[in-house]
């Protein structure tokens, strides 16, 4: 039986247009436990490659389907006849016997055959041609042979008239060297060397075999048989321990996905698998999502135990060294990492440092930027990833939310909206107990407070200032000591880090005063000047003096009272 639709999506068939709920090319399907790839037969019957535009369908409908069924049974029907004859002829089976069936008299009777009308055929008169004088004319005895008598009357005198000059002369050996220097130097090279036919025979045959396999080869290959290929020699060739992306609870088996709380242990797995697992993981994976995290510390190369550096000295290595066939013109799909007890993760491209492992796997999309988003050029390891950012982020629109009426220009913010605000969904659960959280630092932030987790901080390598978050660090290190001020007043030469606080500013200019005190009547252009003012009415005088302990409203009443009477003070 086949698989439940529940993969089916709307849309047009990519081969005969016709609109439906239809399957993906693309996905793999089970019927009666074999698997389809509908994408792959096309190529493997019809040697028909289809385009992965983004832009182009990707679905099939089921008429198109049982066709395709019925070509590659077809198929696989004509190549099991065609073996099983050369098996006979190659055998030389005398009980096998290959004929032709006449057909039978009875036939033509039951056939009405009109007969051709004979016709008295005009012969031409022969022409009065003299054979001796051709073969002197065109040398005929040079091109004809010896054994006339085998020749049809006046077939010389034909064969002379399309005589040629007779070839030139074979160069000399003196001669070769001006002619094919290359080619002498290659006699010379064999000289005292007995060459048989048979040797060079082989030797042809093997080149024609090797040049017309590689041919075929570099034109069918696929990106995904390609990565398959690269991944699989970098992993049975050298000590590399390949991982999925570590979860909250430890790092993944690649090949059994059983989870290890640290880095030892996996590695103590790891080599209990087979290397060659590896491609059969592989094949499981589309070609724009494939990628692989492997552990590269003490790298060395297990064909020769020899020490290696990175990862790109490996490839170099396996392929000059150990003659490895590598497709290195795709791209890199083999992320590297070096893990550790220490918790702090080392990009080994770079070298920067990451206190979690999803901010070093975010960060290695900068290095390895095999698709680029034509909108903001952000650069990713795969193309299922570039596919993602451009959903999420610059397939814009107005989607209002329904509960709130709050609109967003993306898909993706509306459903973090909805998902947080409405639904109160929590998907990031404390590793030490059950209680769940909607935020990631909200979780941060409960392990340190309750579980006494050592809260994670970023440093400033400038000052001696830290943070919690890496966008506050990246934000302090742009405003404090890059000094950016991208935002410019257009009024006045005011310049300013973030455009909320250009808004915030041009309340001076074209401000109205919509905050009015409801005690004294008086309003302002801000609701922080506001607040500022209340506490005059509510006697919140929480600027206090240090010299002699008077207290004050406002900071500015503070700093003019220290200018007038504690002058000193007011300097320092």
């Amino acid at each position: 039986m086949e698989s439940s639709k529940t993969n089916a999506s709307y849309g047009q068939c990519r081969c005969c247009l016709a609109k439906g709920h239809h399957r993906d090319i693309m996905k793999e399907y089970y019927i009666n436990g074999i698997r389809e790839v509908y994408f792959d037969i096309f190529m493997e019957t019809f040697n028909l490659f289809l385009s992965t535009n983004s832009l182009l369908s990707t679905l099939i409908c089921s008429t198109c389907i049982q066709r395709v069924r019925d070509a590659t049974s077809f198929r696989m029907m004509v190549a099991s006849t065609e073996r099983q004859l050369l098996q006979a002829i190659a055998a030389d089976d005398k009980d096998t016997v290959f004929v032709n069936v006449p057909v039978e008299d009875s036939l033509e009777s039951t056939l009405d055959v009109k007969l051709e009308q004979t016709a008295d055929v005009k012969e031409e008169a022969e022409a009065d041609v003299d054979v001796e004088e051709y073969e002197s004319d065109f040398a005929l005895s040079d091109y004809v042979s010896d054994t006339t008598d085998n020749l049809v009357e006046r077939e010389a005198a034909l064969l002379g008239r399309f005589a040629r000059a007779p070839p030139p002369p074979l160069p000399t050996r003196q001669q070769l060297p001006e002619i094919c220097p290359e080619y002498c130097r290659q006699l010379d090279m064999l000289q005292n060397i007995k060459v048989f036919p048979k040797t060079i025979l082989k030797l042809i045959e093997d080149h024609e075999t090797r040049r017309v396999s590689s041919s075929h080869r570099r034109s069918v290959i696929s990106e995904k048989l390609a990565h398959i290929v690269n991944v699989g020699t970098i992993l049975e060739c050298s000590n590399a321990t390949p991982f999925k992306s570590k979860s909250r609870t430890g790092f993944p088996c690649f090949y059994c996905r059983n989870i290890f709380e640290n880095i030892e242990k996996l590695r103590e797995h790891t080599n209990a698998h087979k290397k060659t697992e590896i491609k059969n993981v592989l094949k499981n994976y589309g070609a724009e999502c494939l990628v692989v995290y492997v552990d590269i510390t003490d790298l060395a190369c297990t064909l020769c135990d020899k020490k290696i550096q990175n990862l790109n000295e490996l490839k170099s290595h396996l392929t000059n060294v150990h003659k490895k066939a590598m497709y290195l013109e795709f791209t890199d799909r083999v992320i590297p990492f070096k893990l550790s007890q220490s918790g702090v993760h080392e990009c080994q491209i770079c070298g920067f440092n990451f206190e979690t492992f999803g901010s070093i796997e975010r960060h290695m999309n900068v290095h390895f930027r095999n698709y680029v988003c034509k909108e903001c050029g952000s650069g990713f390891v795969t193309k299922y990833r570039l596919k993602v950012h451009t959903k999420s982020m610059h397939i814009g629109g107005n989607f209002p939310c329904e509960v709130c009426g709050k609109i967003f220009t993306t898909r993706q913010k509306h459903k973090n909206h909805v998902n947080t605000v409405h639904k109160l969904m929590k998907r990031f659960k404390c590793t030490k107990c059950p209680e769940r959280f909607a935020e990631y630092f909200r979780r941060q932030k409960h392990l340190a407070q309750v579980h006494g987790v050592a809260p994670l901080r970023y440093k400033c390598n400038v000052c001696d200032r830290s943070f919690d978050r890496r966008y506050t660090l990246s934000r302090h290190m742009k405003r404090d000591h890059l000094e950016e001020r991208d935002f410019q007043c257009e009024m006045c030469s005011y310049k300013c880090f973030t455009n909320n606080e250009l808004r915030v500013h041009m309340v001076k200019h074209n401000g109205e005063r919509i905050y009015e005190c409801s005690v004294c009547k008086k309003s302002y252009a801000r609701k922080k000047t506001l607040k500022e003012h209340l506490r005059i009415h509510n006697n919140d005088r929480r600027f206090a003096c240090a010299v002699c302990g008077q207290a004050f409203v406002q900071k500015c009443s503070l700093k003019g009272h220290l200018k007038t009477h504690h002058l000193e003070f007011s300097i320092q």
